[in-house]
């Protein structure tokens, strides 16, 4: 790609930037939201058919103006923001546009589901082929998006962030597939924010900034301080600004007993058995566990997202029966929830950003039938100043926002109904070193005024860095809890591979 340049109304997204790649190279592209990275890649796979520049493959001068082009040429990419078709059934969306037909024309449909099962089995994905996308968990789209990338049979394979809903299991199993693509020839451009796995898996990093190419790099000469200095422009000294630990006599917010739900396969719910714990204010506590371990379904029982009938134990709130029999309810008491997936199930995305942050403390600005408009602007407008949401006002519209500054838009949102407990559901997933230091920093203030916070992740140095306690999921069960610095990264994984419960040996 030579002297690439895009604009945008009222932006320069890329300035004659370049970028090449070799076979079998796995090349690292890095910057932060808005650094123009996708926008590049989106570009090479024919998203956006109109730039400045020209693109090469093979020595030879390309035009690639749609997706299709880009096929043709040998390129797939799995995108950020999963391009998957929720009401088709995973194998139709592997094939979609290239359907396989029989000698009479029709779809066939048993050779299209044997060739799913074989690309989802390279990836240790068991789920029938026949399973609507919408019933799969976000880590499973993205695995399902790899493997329609894997069908492709692409010389040139574009990553962008595919594995920010992945715990590392699942992590290790794609860079295995990975390492199979680049000994076979194929390029791989990887694009992550998660800068510890990139020392594992790519050989040379490209980095840009404001969309402009700051420089390309063997990967093994470069450290992280310095890939985080050129992306960002400063050093972060503190990525991970923990504050201080808890004290013994702080007050129990939330005490949660022998808590079941009932799985169902065919949804993609995953069953609980017996998870009891309880939360104490000002204290951060963070759920490990595998892909399908159950963390999302202990955050969504809690906060009433599963019919009564199918859940079994109890919640407290404050030594009070929760008994949130929907999120409103769950609202009403005083819980808040960022959801892993926040374009589909927490943000209106057409929307403004003043919509969006108000939406679910409405009330508080209504009198009667009308809405207080003064003073839910002054609102918004504080939570974009603490928050520091970088947006050109509260007028924006959502979708417009780097995903970072979407997921400040998200907290807002949660933080405007004034909750007691927050959850928090892979709250930095896909977005830059920055954003998340500035979540990080959000967390820990909150945290200091006595908030408690539940937070699920699937990336391991986070968890150790900012829980107070690490609680541990196997299969729905709880199988091991670590205070701040008891755990490391082996022993958390050791606990999320065994249905024995280690809770008597660990604090």
């Amino acid at each position: 790609m030579l002297e690439i340049s895009k604009s945008f109304p009222g932006v320069r997204a890329l300035k004659g930037v370049s970028l090449s790649v070799k076979p079998g190279e796995v090349r690292a592209l890095l910057g932060e939201n808005g650094a123009g990275k996708s926008t590049l890649m989106n570009i090479l796979d024919g998203v956006f058919s109109e730039y400045d520049g020209e693109i090469r493959i093979a020595g030879q001068p390309v035009s690639i103006r749609s997706p299709r082009d880009a096929q043709h040429q040998g390129i797939a990419m799995i995108h950020q923001e999963l391009n998957l078709v929720p009401e088709l059934s995973i194998s139709d969306n592997i094939f979609l546009g290239r359907e396989l037909r029989t000698p009479w024309g029709m779809l066939d449909r048993q050779r299209m589901h044997a060739q799913t099962v074989r690309l989802l089995a390279e990836l240790d994905l068991t789920i029938p082929p026949t399973r609507p996308v919408r019933m799969a968990r976000i880590a499973e789209q993205q695995l399902i998006e790899v493997a329609k990338a894997l069908s492709l049979n692409a010389r040139i394979l574009i990553m962008d962030e595919p594995t920010s809903a992945l715990a590392d299991a699942e992590v290790h199993r794609l860079f295995n597939v990975i390492r199979q693509l680049s000994a076979r020839g194929v390029a791989v451009i990887y694009i992550s924010h998660r800068l510890e796995e990139l020392q594992e898996i790519a050989d040379t990093v490209t980095i840009l900034r404001d969309g402009e190419l700051i420089g390309t790099h063997e990967l093994s000469q470069v450290s992280r301080a310095d890939l985080i200095r050129m992306m960002v422009g400063r050093p972060l000294q503190e990525f991970f600004p923990k504050g201080d630990s808890l004290t013994k006599d702080d007050e129990e917010l939330l005490r949660v007993e022998h808590l079941s739900l009932s799985g169902d396969a065919s949804s993609g719910r995953r069953p609980l058995h017996d998870v009891s714990f309880s939360l104490q204010a000002g204290e951060i506590i963070g759920l490990a566990g595998l892909m399908g371990a159950g963390r999302t379904e202990v955050l969504e029982s809690i906060f009433g997202v599963h019919p009564h009938r199918l859940l079994k134990g109890h919640v407290y709130l404050q030594g009070r029966l929760l008994d949130a029999r929907s999120p409103q309810q769950a609202i009403k008491r005083g819980l808040a929830f960022i959801t892993e997936d926040r374009k589909g199930q927490s943000l209106i995305t057409q929307l403004s950003v003043r919509f969006n942050i108000s939406l679910s403390a409405l009330k508080k600005f209504t009198r009667w039938l009308f809405i207080k408009q003064l003073d839910e602007r002054a609102a918004v407008i504080d939570y974009i100043r603490t928050l520091r949401i970088k947006t050109p006002g509260p007028t924006a519209i959502v979708n417009n926002l780097s995903g970072g500054n979407q997921q400040k838009v998200v907290l807002a949102k949660c933080l405007l109904t004034h909750p007691r407990i927050l959850l928090m559901d892979e709250p930095t997933r896909g977005i830059d070193v920055g954003a998340k230091a500035e979540i990080y920093e959000q967390m820990n203030r909150l945290a200091a005024n006595g908030l408690g916070i539940i937070m699920a992740s699937s990336e391991l140095p986070e968890l150790l860095a900012m829980c107070d306690r690490i609680l541990v999921l196997c299969e729905g069960r709880l199988t091991g809890e670590f205070g701040h610095g008891q755990a490391t990264q082996e022993m958390i994984l050791e606990a999320a591979t065994t249905r024995e419960s280690t809770l008597s040996s660990v604090g």
